[in-house]
């Protein structure tokens, strides 16, 4: 039984074309590519290549300056945050989110809008494993370009489970029988219609939005559309800790918000969606509001309560 794609990369001592991250005494990343007859050059002096060929990983290297760096081989969080970028990447913190979430699983079809840099492709073809489907659509063609090849590095060639579109989705989906859908884009709403067709049911689309106003349009379009459940909303923050001795802290910088993510169930054919049990509160929408969730607001002062 062969290996899944890429798998040989992550293990055994170091090999040429291995991607290699040496960390400094300060803590310090410095990630290349291993060549044969080649240096890695700092401003604390340069050691070759070779030296690092066929070494374990966990090996530490110096420099002609005789400074340590320990070598290892980036773990993928650390890849997406160093690989050169067209547009804004996913951060490991929510691409986590989205694994985790939206519950991608070993063999899963899923569609994806909104490749950008390579990120969230690179986490979810390695949870798809070779025998899962991920179609990407990506409106620009020099960032599909660039999302290429970092996907192409990190996998050491192209991903059979992987296939790109430059295009809209809502204009080329034409994949049935999804099981996720990942939105990452200015408009999600906009995809509902394609996204509903496309799923199965009880597939996820789950949409990440950057904005309280894309958020909120996001999910009163999810609650209109009348083919998904009570969508869910939130935000993650990463905060890191100083351990030291007795100096036991929180440190002083933290990964706030980077985005919101939202998640929603597709339902079965022609079932309407429950009603909601918990009423907007007074004042949620404006009395000049014409959009979804009027009704439901009007059940709040009294009258009946609308399916949400």
């Amino acid at each position: 039984m062969s290996e899944p794609t890429g798998a040989a990369r992550r293990r055994g001592p170091f090999k040429v074309g291995d991607q290699v991250q040496l960390t400094d005494p300060k803590g310090r990343h410095y990630t290349f590519t291993l060549e044969e007859g080649k240096s890695f050059h700092t401003h604390k002096g340069a050691f070759p290549h070779d030296e690092l060929i066929g070494a374990p990983e966990g090996s530490v290297v110096r420099t002609t300056g005789n400074v340590a760096y320990l070598a290892l081989r980036p773990l993928l969080p650390d890849y997406v945050l160093s690989m050169p970028r067209g547009a804004a990447v996913v951060y490991p913190k929510d691409a986590g989110q989205i694994l985790a979430m939206a519950d991608i699983f070993p063999g899963a079809r899923v569609v994806e809008a909104g490749v950008g840099s390579g990120s969230l492709s690179s986490f979810l073809l390695r949870a798809i494993g070779d025998d899962g489907m991920l179609h990407s659509y990506e409106r620009r063609a020099d960032f599909a370009e660039i999302a290429t090849q970092n996907v192409e590095r990190y996998f050491g060639g192209s991903h059979p489970a992987w296939t790109l579109t430059v295009g809209d989705l809502q204009d080329n989906l034409s994949d049935t029988d999804v099981d996720r859908v990942i939105l990452d884009m200015l408009a999600p709403w906009e995809c509902l219609d394609a996204v509903s067709k496309a799923l199965v049911p009880g597939g996820i689309l789950c949409a990440y939005v950057a904005t309280t106003t894309q958020m909120a349009r996001t999910v009163e379009a999810i609650r209109e559309h009348g083919t998904f459940n009570e969508p869910s909303a939130w935000e993650t923050m990463v905060r890191t800790w100083h351990v030291e001795g007795l100096a036991v802290r929180p440190d002083h910088r933290m990964i706030g918000h980077t985005g919101f993510l939202l998640t929603a169930r597709r339902l079965a054919d022609g079932v309407e969606p429950p009603l909601r049990r918990r009423r907007p509160a007074k004042g949620a929408y404006g009395d000049d509001y014409t959009g979804p969730g009027k009704d439901q607001a009007a059940a709040s002062d009294g009258g009946p309560a609308e399916r949400g």
